[in-house]
């Protein structure tokens, strides 16, 4: 293994006791906002847990941190914000949100291929897909969708789901998800006084 590598995990522990540390917080309250168990934590600081993303994720969410100041990535010197896209499920999914917690917007690109055939998940949280390109199929629960550029779908995450490209075409798609079940609020009727289309 590259040793710079080895350095970047060994750094991991000791940065995340000290980030614990000074927002005061304890093993035990940490591990009820991550799910984390506190032997695993524990072991994590003092560096006899190998750290990786199943574990880093939520502790960046918890400590409402970049897990790039959790691993230590150095300073680009650019401000802008570089998205870095991930490919899993079969698609590349673009994040478009930094700030951990709360709402997060992601943009999800399934490359054209065969239709897959759905495998529902679920998972704590509250989704809210919008097509913009191609064709997406939905499972949800009992009902099987086709979803066009344009249409919306919301749902709460604990429902089993599956979503993928309906026609073996390519599809885009938004999606705004919140962990805790936050919802997303729409605004659709006109202002006071004015009737649709004026």
């Amino acid at each position: 293994m590259d040793e710079n590598l080895d350095d970047v995990l060994a750094a991991v522990g000791p940065r995340l006791k000290a980030l614990r540390l000074r927002r005061d917080v304890t093993l035990t309250a940490l591990a009820a906002a991550t799910g984390i168990s506190v032997s695993t934590l524990s072991r994590l600081e003092s560096g006899q847990r190998r750290p990786n993303l199943e574990l880093l994720l939520p502790l960046a969410q918890a400590h409402q941190v970049p897990l790039d100041e959790l691993v230590g990535a150095p300073a680009t010197g650019d401000p802008r914000v570089h998205l870095r896209p991930i490919t899993a499920y079969g698609m590349t999914i673009i994040p478009l949100t930094r700030k951990p917690g709360g709402i997060q917007a992601y943009k999800h690109i399934v490359p054209a291929g065969p239709v897959e055939e759905p495998n529902p998940q679920v998972h704590e949280g509250y989704e809210w897909l919008y097509v913009l390109n191609g064709k997406l199929r939905m499972v949800l629960g009992a009902r099987d969708l086709v979803l066009g550029a344009g249409e919306a779908v919301e749902f709460d995450t604990r429902v089993p789901h599956w979503f993928g490209r309906a026609d073996g075409q390519a599809v885009e798609f938004l999606s705004l998800f919140g962990s805790q079940g936050e919802r997303m609020h729409i605004r659709a009727r006109p202002a006071a006084g004015k009737s649709p289309g004026t």
